[in-house]
């Protein structure tokens, strides 16, 4: 599964941005995705998930209310709806798939797309 992100830039706090990560290949094998974020001098955190079966999400607490995950599977595309963004939401952030059969699954990442927020 190869993953390519889009849609970062550079907004004013307060501002929206949706992402878009565009999945290819085995695709029929996701079983997640998910975006990450990782601030210069941080650890890489989970921001959003969704599961391939029944669209479960899960968020981080500092995002709750703010972001929003989805996925178009008739796209192989997932995004994630950013609003009333900070200047804390600043980081790269990743695409990320878990994918496989049975026990043996794998981990694809994008190359990351760059989010500034403004104060």
């Amino acid at each position: 599964v190869q993953l390519v992100e889009s849609g970062g830039g550079l907004v004013q706090a307060g501002g929206s941005l949706r992402l878009s990560c565009a999945a290819s290949g085995s695709t029929s094998s996701i079983n997640a995705m998910g975006w990450y974020r990782q601030a210069p001098g941080k650890q890489r955190e989970l921001v959003a998930s969704i599961t391939s079966g029944d669209f479960s999400t899960n968020y981080a607490d500092s995002v709750k209310g703010r972001f929003t995950i989805s996925r178009d599977n008739a796209k192989n595309t997932m995004y994630l709806q950013m609003y009333s963004l900070k200047p804390e939401d600043t980081a790269v952030y990743y695409c990320n798939a878990d994918y496989g059969y049975g026990p043996i699954s794998f981990s694809s990442w994008g190359q990351g797309t760059q989010v500034t927020v403004s104060s």
